[in-house]
Order: C-alpha cells, then structure tokens, then sequence
C-alpha cells in the first residue's frame, strides 16, 4: 500500500501531513460552528434514542 497521497502536480502529502491537515480542519470548524450546533435534528436525536432502547432491550434478555 502507497503512503503518499498524490494530486495532479508533483507535489506528495504523506499521511502524517494529510492527518495533520484533517485534524486542524476539523478543529477549526468545530471552533467556528461553536458549540450551540452540536444539537442533533429531532427527529436523529428521536431515532438514536429508539436504536439505544433496543439495544438496552435486546441486551437484557
């Protein structure tokens, strides 16, 4: 398996430097949208809880 990501230049990321990249990304968007979003949609938040309450049921038999 190659350890470098290649675009169409020359130029090579290996996957350190990728990660790096994407965990500074996801940083720097989790400190712009801020904590106020981390809400999910209703009706995600209502079928997480139906999927948790199955698996708490199917868990006790």
């Amino acid at each position: 398996m190659q350890n470098q990501f290649t675009n169409d230049g020359d130029e090579h990321i290996d996957r350190p430097t990728s990660a790096a990249i994407c965990n500074a990304i996801g940083e720097r968007l989790r400190r712009d949208i801020g904590p106020d979003d981390d809400a999910l949609p209703s009706h995600l938040q209502i079928l997480i809880d139906q999927m948790r309450q199955q698996d708490e049921n199917t868990g006790s038999r």
